[in-house]
């Protein structure tokens, strides 16, 4: 599968349990953290909830 790399560009500060929830459970637990992930479903449906609050590039 394809590999994407997602950085956090946004506090989660102020923001929704659910989106705290998602950005811990994608590896993002400061801002500016980068991380590499494969592009799986599952993965692609969590970065479309917290879209806002990252930047994606694919690798």
């Amino acid at each position: 599968m394809a590999k994407i790399r997602i950085t956090s560009v946004k506090s989660t500060t102020d923001r929704p349990k659910n989106q705290k929830a998602t950005m811990k459970a994608l590896g993002l637990r400061k801002m500016h953290q980068t991380v590499e992930v494969e592009a799986t479903p599952q993965i692609l449906g969590m970065v479309k909830t917290v879209q806002h609050l990252l930047k994606v590039e694919n690798i």
